[in-house]
């Protein structure tokens, strides 16, 4: 399951959508720095200027305060010139990531983090959910997997991936159990999945013997090592798996057009086009 052709499409979707909404603008907002978080936001500032979003890049210091970040997000929410806000992670200490997302107006929240966004999807009634998540669901859908009934099996209970991805699987009627780092026999939980979605973050931690035949297998996992861009999903699974998203050219590029779907849907929210709960 490569993600580039579909994300594509999606991207030049929100392009039209864009166009014909007027101006949209996306702001994000990076404390520190980290490397790896300045070149996510800079592919996320490329791609949202390539669908015709403005983009409004805040970078702060690393000894940047909460206070002064709250601060930052107060002026962005009143901002009408911005429809989606993104605060990149991970954060400084001496910053409480959960005060500064709570602080991102929920119709804004275009990463889905906010409690309220949150507690939509937990409700079953998503409104923003965060974007790998839904990328993944995109994919699957776009693949023709089966979700209906099927046994799908999560490896890891992020915020991010693992728990919103948990919900929309349960909202597609299969059935879920998550696994993570205390999971006694992995690969007995992850040897029934029909449906098998990797995020952990341990270069090749799924193994051949561990995969369903003819199982789809979502690799959210990578890790940069001296062979370059590896997953948590060995890639001879290939052989025995039905489907297998590739690293990198898999989850990744879904992330950044469903930020960018968000963003659209936050401008329909913020225009009353749709109907904000």
């Amino acid at each position: 399951m490569k993600g580039a052709s579909l994300a594509e499409r999606i991207r030049e979707q929100a392009r039209a959508d864009a166009a014909e909404l007027g101006s949209i603008g996306l702001a994000t907002v990076l404390v520190g720095d980290d490397p790896a978080s300045h070149v996510y936001v800079s592919k996320k500032h490329e791609a949202a200027l390539a669908a015709g979003i403005e983009s409004i890049d805040r970078r702060l210091s690393a000894e940047t305060s909460q206070e002064e970040l709250v601060a930052v997000l107060d002026e962005l929410n009143a901002d009408d010139a911005v429809d989606g806000i993104l605060v990149q992670l991970p954060l400084p200490d001496q910053i409480d990531a959960e005060v500064v997302l709570r602080a991102v107006d929920p119709i804004k929240d275009v990463d889905g983090f906010h409690p309220f966004n949150a507690g939509r999807l937990y409700a079953g009634q998503p409104t923003f959910v965060p974007a790998t998540a839904l990328g993944i669901m995109v994919m699957l859908e776009d693949y023709g997997v089966e979700l209906t009934g099927a046994r799908a099996v999560i490896v890891g209970r992020s915020t991010i991936v693992g728990k919103p991805v948990a919900h929309l699987l349960l909202g597609a009627n299969a059935t879920v159990t998550i696994c993570h780092s205390r999971t006694r026999e992995l690969g007995v939980e992850t040897g029934a999945a029909d449906v098998l979605v990797v995020a952990i973050g341990r270069p090749g931690l799924v193994t051949p013997d561990m995969v369903k035949e003819g199982a789809a297998v979502v690799d959210v996992g990578i890790t940069r090592t001296d062979a370059g861009l590896v997953g948590d999903v060995a890639p001879d699974v290939a052989e025995r798996a039905g489907f297998l998203t590739p690293v990198p050219g898999g989850v990744g590029p879904m992330t950044i057009a469903m930020l960018l779907s968000n963003t659209v849907k936050a401008a329909r929210y913020r225009r009353e086009l749709l109907a904000f709960p």
